[in-house]
């Protein structure tokens, strides 16, 4: 499993919560980015930077997205396509997208769009704060802790191969 991070649009303030997961679970970490970040480096943590472009990190990402990944975006179309293929996201903010909710959080936003294209809805999402971040870190810790167990179990499971010369 590793972690990818749509670093666009991203809070700095988790990023830090991202980085101590990494180190304590031994994850890797991947920031996908179209400008240069400032970011620790370690053997677990790396940054791809992308060219400049309407959804070029976006279409990294789905591209390096794997069954089992954890993708960190707040983008919803993104979030569809990396679920669609076996991968998990999780908002900023701590929602988890799976194959479960996915569509129907596609579904709202895009009504939400309508919405405000025709003038009947106005502003954007609340101000980023210590209960998201909150949120965030309860999710992101539960998540890996679930995840690692099931990549644990998978492994034990495998049965091994033993070769004998006649």
């Amino acid at each position: 499993m590793k972690i990818y991070i749509d670093a666009d649009a991203f809070p700095n303030v988790i990023k830090d919560i991202l980085i101590r997961a990494s180190e304590r679970l031994n994850v890797p970490l991947v920031f996908v980015a179209n400008k240069p970040l400032r970011v620790k480096t370690s053997a677990n943590i790396s940054v791809v930077l992308v060219g400049e472009g309407t959804d070029v990190a976006d279409d990294s990402i789905a591209g390096l997205a794997q069954t089992g990944d954890l993708i960190i975006t707040s983008d919803i179309p993104l979030a569809d396509r990396v679920v669609a293929n076996g991968a998990f996201a999780l908002t900023p903010r701590g929602d988890l997208y799976t194959e479960g909710n996915i569509k129907d959080r596609l579904s709202m936003r895009d009504l939400l769009g309508e919405l405000r294209g025709g003038g009947m809805l106005t502003g954007g999402p609340a101000v980023f704060g210590k209960n998201d971040r909150q949120a965030f870190a309860n999710q992101l810790d539960s998540f890996l802790i679930r995840q690692l167990k099931i990549e644990e179990r998978a492994k034990s499971r495998k049965p091994s191969v033993l070769s004998f010369r006649t």
